[in-house]
């Protein structure tokens, strides 16, 4: 099945935008960290419909780097907020005003 290029990059775009709304919109700091992973996710998607059409393979291996970013991101996001959660007991990033200088 060969689904053309504009069609995936098209979909790549709508997930990214749903991920800045996510990201701006949304005051819980589970919600936006997942919003950052839809991000992440739609740059793969768009990087492989490049990598596809485009010979030379390179975006293959940015597409692994950004996975090992977000594997990164992930632990170290979700101990930040589970340790956030256990001294404040929320997680709205509104009220996360302890690392302003």
């Amino acid at each position: 099945m060969n689904v053309p290029v504009m069609y995936v990059i098209g979909l790549a775009s709508v997930v990214f935008t749903i991920g800045v709304v996510g990201v701006l919109i949304r005051r819980n700091a589970i919600v936006a960290f997942m919003s950052v992973e839809l991000m992440l996710n739609a740059s793969n998607l768009a990087l492989i419909a490049f990598a596809r059409s485009i010979p030379g393979g390179d975006g293959h291996v940015i597409v692994f780097f950004v996975i090992a970013v977000a594997a990164a991101e992930v632990a170290v996001g979700l101990a930040l907020i589970v340790d956030i959660f256990k001294l404040r007991h929320s997680i709205d990033v509104d009220e996360m005003s302890s690392l302003k200088g």
